[in-house]
C-alpha cells in the first residue's frame, strides 16, 4: 500500500503542514483470511498480501458532520483538492461521496496512486473520532481483482466506524 501517498494526500488536502500521526485504537477487521501485518492491528492485509488496510489517528481537527449536506460540501473541497494537488503526487481519477456512519457523515475518496512502476487502487475514509481526523486507508494493485478487493472496498464503504 501507498502509506506516504495516503499521507502525502492528507497533508495536501487537509493540513498546511504535515499531518502528525499518533496511534490509533486496534482496527477489528472481520475479515476471512486477513490478518494484522507484523502483530500490528492498525495495519492488516489477506493472505495473499494483495490487499492491505491502514488505520491512522490524526491530530488533525476533523468535525463531525451531523448533516449529509455538510459531508458533500467536504467531499466537493477534497475532491478539487486531491485533483489539482495531487497532479504532483501522482493521484488521479478522484471521486469523493459522504457516506452515513450511525447517524453521522464521513467522506469515503477513491483515487489512483502511482508508486514507481505500481499503479494503486486506494479508498480512503476519513471520519472524526471526538473532534479528530481519523482515516482507514485500503489499496491494491490496480487490475487486481482478486476476491479481497472487493471484500475490502465494501469493508470500507460500509462498516468501518
Amino acid at each position: 500500500m501507498p502509506v506516504s501517498a495516503s499521507r502525502a494526500v492528507l497533508a495536501l488536502v487537509l493540513l498546511s503542514s504535515p499531518a502528525v500521526s499518533a496511534p490509533a485504537a486496534a482496527l477489528t477487521v472481520p475479515l476471512a483470511g486477513w490478518a494484522a501485518v507484523n502483530g500490528d492491528t492498525r495495519q492488516w492485509s489477506d493472505q495473499t498480501g494483495a490487499c492491505l488496510l491502514r488505520e491512522e489517528s490524526h491530530e488533525q481537527a476533523f468535525p463531525v458532520f451531523t448533516r449529509p449536506e455538510d459531508a458533500y460540501a467536504f467531499a466537493t473541497r477534497l475532491q478539487k483538492s486531491l485533483t489539482s494537488q495531487g497532479k504532483a503526487q501522482n493521484v488521479r481519477n478522484v471521486v469523493t461521496q459522504p457516506v452515513e456512519r450511525s447517524g453521522m457523515w464521513g467522506v469515503l475518496a477513491a483515487y489512483n496512486f502511482q508508486a514507481g512502476n505500481v499503479e494503486y487502487q486506494v479508498s480512503q475514509l476519513y471520519l472524526s473520532d471526538r473532534g479528530l481526523l481519523r482515516t482507514v486507508t485500503g489499496s491494491s494493485a490496480l487490475g487486481d481483482y482478486r476476491e479481497c478487493v472487493n471484500t475490502m472496498r465494501e469493508f470500507i464503504r460500509n462498516s468501518v466506524n
